[in-house]
């Protein structure tokens, strides 16, 4: 009886989880925007700061709009910023027009990412959390799977790569219709809102600001793979962009498997050990790319990378907002702003790549993150008490 009444709820929260994969296709969209305007790796690499920059500025001013009114009316916000950014290129594409798209993208994701997942625990136990974050990732994996798919048959079929925007816009309005008219019940906050500072005051918790450090080097290996992927394929095998593409394809096909088993792993045993397996697993596709030449080696290195770094996110947002199971939105809002390490790590990536001369500098900066993942593995019974 309980399962029938969550269903009804999990739907429309679900298809939000898939509007907030569109954010990637930011990837793939950087580098036909490479391709189109002839930039530098730097200069497109910095594309990803239009979309990631903002998880700085507004994530926890989220968490605390969130406090006002309410986590279900801040995902509907959420998904209509993110509606306005894909209908930028529907009517104009060039530079500064793909900026304010980028921008609006990466605003509506922040709000999303903040109150989507805390609007989940009000369906959810404490218990079950995990394993429907995990779902969440999967639902969002999905929507970044078939992101660059789209944009291969548009440019074959029809010579447009952009006709994916409109296609999400509609999903989005979907979206925003399904939810408005789904009934949810929120979990009441008891007390005075946090202010800004005191959200920030949290990161001198050691646990909570080890953490943020997680999910920022965590994002960085995910948007860092699906740009790197692509050129390291052009680079190394010398084939085409439209082709080299489905590398990111791959990408979010293996990390789709790995959100699909990560939802029944999850419910079954303990976070922390499959957290080890799945760093290890990152590790061995990221080192492996050092040594990849042939289409084979570098797909089954992309495919390792994300299988592993599928459940990542939702181990490390769930162990975080268990630990403060009363300051959830603001836990929320920090560990959010982690998401600008899709900001930061690919402009460090195109510029070892510019120095060096080649992807292997952007291969590096990708085995920093994952050695940080590797150091947190020591650090997760600080959680227990």
């Amino acid at each position: 009886m309980k399962n029938e009444t969550i269903i009804p709820k999990i739907v429309p929260v679900m298809l939000a989880f898939f509007t907030m994969g569109f954010v990637d296709l930011s990837g793939i969209a950087t580098n036909y925007v490479k391709s189109d305007f002839a930039l530098s790796d730097t200069a497109a690499n910095a594309f990803s700061i239009m979309v990631f920059l903002w998880f700085i500025i507004f994530s926890i001013p989220t968490g605390m709009l969130m406090n006002k009114i309410g986590r279900k009316k801040t995902v509907i916000l959420s998904i209509f910023v993110t509606f306005i950014g894909l209908c930028i290129p529907v009517i104009a594409y060039n530079n500064i027009m793909m900026i304010f798209s980028f921008s609006f993208l990466g605003i509506g994701n922040t709000l999303m990412q903040v109150s989507l997942n805390p609007l989940l625990t009000n369906i959810v136990s404490d218990k079950k959390l995990p394993s429907f974050l995990t779902l969440g990732q999967f639902v969002k994996a999905i929507a970044s799977f078939i992101a660059p798919i789209i944009v291969a048959q548009a440019v074959i079929r029809y010579g447009d790569w952009k006709l994916l925007f409109p296609i999400f816009a509609t999903i989005c309005l979907i979206a925003i219709i399904y939810l408005f008219f789904t009934e949810i019940k929120e979990h009441t906050i008891e007390g005075k809102p946090a202010t800004f500072k005191e959200c920030i005051a949290l990161l001198g918790n050691q646990l909570v600001f080890l953490l943020f450090l997680g999910i920022l080097v965590h994002v960085g290996v995910d948007v860092g793979i699906n740009i790197t992927a692509p050129k390291l394929l052009m680079e190394n095998v010398g084939i085409p962009l439209s082709k080299a593409g489905y590398a990111t394809s791959l990408y979010f096909l293996f990390r789709t498997f790995g959100c699909l088993a990560g939802i029944f792993i999850l419910a079954r045993f303990s976070p922390e050990k499959f957290f080890i397996v799945s760093v290890g697993i990152i590790l061995l596709g990221i080192i492996s790319l050092f040594f990849s030449h042939t289409l084979l080696s570098i797909y089954t290195c992309v495919a390792l990378v994300g299988v592993g770094n599928s459940n990542v996110f939702p181990i490390i947002l769930s162990k975080a907002l268990i630990y403060m199971p009363d300051r959830k939105n603001d836990i929320s809002g920090l560990m959010m702003m982690g998401i600008s390490g899709g900001a930061v790590f690919p402009v460090l990536m195109g510029l070892a790549s510019d120095q060096l001369g080649g992807q292997v500098g952007a291969v590096m900066v990708l085995t920093v993150c994952v050695l940080y993942l590797a150091f947190l593995i020591t650090r997760f019974k600080m959680g227990h008490q």
